[in-house]
Order: structure tokens, then sequence, then C-alpha cells
């Protein structure tokens, strides 16, 4: 079995990759495991940041690491929050606080506001800290942004996502199909694509 450490501490990523990764032959491990701190993510982009925290994590840990960077673009809002979704709110990170400040924001833009969304995840994957070519796949999952929280699932901002053609949202889907439909789902199935081709 092939181990990987998971560059986060985040439960829900390191339940959502671990369901989605389980019929493989890898054991993910996250990185508090190894007493390994949060990496800086100071970048503009999604791939700079999750570079930035694989890195960090392999080497503290000489082990292969898995990163991600996945955020919520809102188009009316410029593309927020973008890389900061998960500090949205301020410090520390509350998913609460980021709801409500989504919430206020898309109404302070009105009635007729577009509410049209995504989520984004970049996945990248290094052999080691010095890996010179890094597996980098990425994943987008479009929907709107509903005007008040629905379901009990999932993390973050799944209670406002509205999934088209479903009528619920990503917090109110049972799990296998909402790994199956998200954006790291998505992800993490190019990345498993190219791990079988032998890159």
């Amino acid at each position: 079995m092939k181990r990987l450490v998971l560059a986060s501490n985040n439960p829900g990523k390191l339940r959502e990759f671990g369901e989605i990764l389980a019929p493989f032959d890898f054991e993910l491990l996250p990185q508090s495991a190894f007493d390994v701190s949060e990496a800086e993510e100071p970048h503009p982009t999604f791939v700079e940041n999750a570079l930035a925290k694989a890195r960090h994590a392999s080497a503290a840990t000489g082990l292969p690491a898995l990163a991600d960077d996945s955020g919520l673009c809102v188009p009316a809002l410029g593309g927020a929050p973008g890389v900061y979704s998960a500090r949205y709110g301020g410090e520390p990170k509350s998913d609460a606080r980021n709801n409500d400040k989504l919430l206020a924001d898309l109404a302070a833009l009105g009635e007729q506001a577009d509410r049209r969304a995504h989520f984004f995840c970049v996945l990248v994957l290094l052999r080691h800290a010095q890996d010179p070519q890094p597996l980098i796949v990425e994943g987008e999952w479009h929907g709107e942004i509903l005007h008040a929280a629905r379901g009990a699932g999932g993390f973050g901002y799944d209670s406002l996502f509205l999934v088209p053609g479903l009528g619920l949202s990503s917090a109110e889907l049972p799990a296998p199909q909402k790994n199956a439909l998200s954006h790291r789902g998505q992800a993490l199935a190019h990345l498993i694509d190219r791990l079988r081709s032998g890159q």
C-alpha cells in the first residue's frame, strides 16, 4: 500500500479524499499525524497555494504528498471568495461566518443579482519535495447560491450550493453522489487516470 500524506488538517477533506481513494492502493494520512503545521498560503492562485502546501508536507515527512487548493468562485463578486474561501469571514476560520458573509455580499447586489457560482479544485501530487514534475489536475462544479442554507451534510459552502438539475444543495446529497459530482471528485478522477497511465 502506498502511503500519501494529505497536506491538510481539514477533517472534511480527509474524509472525502479517503472515501474516493479507498478502492485504490493508497493509505492517506493527514499531515497532523506527523505534527506538520499548516503551510502558508500567500499566493493569488489555487495552483500556487496547492504546490506550496504539497512541498511543505513532503519536505516535513519525507513522503509523497497530496495537496489541494479549492474554493468557491462567484462571478458576480468578481470571483470571490476564491482563494480566500476558507477565511472569507475572517479569522479564525468559520464556515458559519463565511456563509453569512457570502449571503450578505450577494444580498447587497440586489434581488436580480447573478447567483451563479462554481467550486474549483486544483490537486497537486508530489513524489518528493523537490519533484520537478508534479502531477497537477483540476476539477470544476457549477451551480448557484441559494438564499438560505439547506442540508446537514458536507462542509464549507455546501449548504448554500444548489446543484443544477437535482434541486438539492450539495449538503443534501449522499456522500457517494457528492463525491462523484464534486470538483474534488472530478480532480481526483483525473489524478487516478494519470496514475494509472504511469505518469
